[in-house]
């Protein structure tokens, strides 16, 4: 997951035309010329992007065959603008598509199915539970390409500066720990998000999701959710708690906060890894603090596996196919997850990329050690947008604006509606 899905689709429709160059356009399959496919990357233009690029002329270099049209789209305009595609036959041969996307694409009929193919030659070199998530329905329709969750990171220096020798293993401890920092440091010592990726870590810590998918149910206005809501909500007022951003630029002003040392802490994700090397408080990487994220009520504490997999689009011909299939593989391979990490501090998706050299870079090392707590979404292809409604509410219940009764009820009238079959 990267920060949310917001986009409009008629965002998505109105840039389409400018982009859309789906894998059975005309010229690119002539029998006496290379292949050309297209692929949709969704990573950040400015950190990511540029490590893709320089892999697709290393694919072409050992493909003399196969041309790959590369195409940045903004991971927030992505979900539907390839909705939009591939429901004109007009997508990318290979999407990266977001975790919560494959099942949903794949229930339209939009993916291929990749099982006992190229793609997944090397199927049981990845993380199990990546694969799992990579399905629908039976089949598997993604190889995995990163993957990431979210954890407490810190600012070492400052934790230290308020005689804090360890990070806290509950929501109240890091209350407690924010009013030290206080008043030792003199700045925050936390500062939540209200975005609904993020309050989801309170719900595990209740033992609680937004739905019970095995029986059917929207849960997200139980009392395990109340007491999860009422928690994060908490986390925005007392000493040390910064107070809630409702702001469209909540995100930036956050992240800008705490790799400047302006906050001692905040719930992230491995994406913004080299972004965190490129403030004033972390130039020495070493005060980066790594934890997962702290426990609930019920002492269970996780965060929502998320990442992204490399699709094929089932609308390509043949020809498309087999060369979409051929890249795929090229890209999740070991050698290739390997010199993603170096170079842009993602978690590769297969064990045998986290090379010694990867695992210096202090980042991975510390968010590998947290994915264990990681918690798999259920295999609802519904799942994603169920934020949605949430990420309307919770800024509202946050500033004020509504209550926690209130807020919850209006997104559980609009989650019951994204899941007709479930009750409330």
């Amino acid at each position: 997951m990267r920060r949310g899905i917001a986009a409009t689709a008629l965002v998505a429709s109105l840039a389409l035309a400018a982009t859309a160059c789906g894998g059975s356009d005309s010229g690119d399959n002539k029998a006496d010329g290379p292949v050309t496919i297209t692929w949709w990357d969704t990573s950040n233009a400015t950190n990511e992007a540029p490590t893709y690029k320089a892999l697709v002329k290393q694919f072409e270099a050992a493909n003399k065959g196969i041309k790959v049209k590369y195409v940045n789209v903004p991971f927030d305009q992505a979900q539907n603008k390839f909705d939009t595609a591939a429901g004109s036959k007009g997508a990318p041969d290979v999407l990266r598509s977001e975790v919560g996307w494959t099942p949903a694409f794949a229930k339209k009929g939009y993916f291929l199915p990749l099982d006992g193919t190229e793609a997944l030659a090397d199927r049981s070199k990845f993380q199990p539970n990546l694969i799992e998530q990579a399905k629908y329905d039976g089949k598997t329709y993604g190889v995995p390409l990163v993957t990431d969750t979210l954890a407490l990171v810190y600012n070492k220096a400052l934790f230290e500066k308020a005689g804090i020798t360890e990070a806290p293993k509950t929501w109240d401890e890091l209350k407690a720990d924010a009013a030290k920092i206080k008043t030792k440091a003199k700045v925050d010592g936390y500062w939540g998000s209200t975005q609904a990726y993020y309050a989801q870590t309170f719900l595990y810590g209740e033992g609680t999701d937004t739905v019970d998918a095995a029986a059917k149910k929207v849960t997200v206005n139980s009392d395990a959710a109340k007491k999860a809501y009422g928690t994060w909500l908490s986390m925005f007022s007392g000493k040390g708690l910064h107070k809630a951003d409702t702001t469209a630029d909540a995100y930036a002003h956050i992240q800008d906060a705490f790799v400047n040392g302006k906050v001692a802490a905040i719930i992230q994700g491995p994406w913004e890894i080299t972004n965190f090397y490129k403030g004033s408080a972390f130039s020495d990487k070493s005060n980066l603090g790594i934890a997962t994220v702290p426990a609930g009520s019920t002492g269970k504490a996780g965060a929502p596996t998320g990442g992204h997999n490399l699709s094929v689009y089932a609308g390509s011909d043949s020809a498309h196919q087999k060369a979409a299939l051929k890249f795929v593989n090229f890209m999740t391979s070991a050698k290739t997850q390997t010199q993603i990490a170096l170079k842009n501090s993602t978690l590769p998706t297969r064990d045998d990329a986290y090379t010694a050299e990867v695992k210096a870079d202090p980042g991975i090392a510390g968010y590998q050690t947290v994915l264990p707590a990681a918690q798999p979404r259920p295999a609802l292809p519904e799942y994603s947008s169920l934020w949605g409604p949430l990420d309307t509410e919770l800024p509202k219940i946050a500033g004020g604006k509504e209550s926690l009764d209130k807020g919850l009820g209006n997104a559980e009238l609009a989650i019951a509606k994204l899941v007709p079959d479930f009750s409330k």
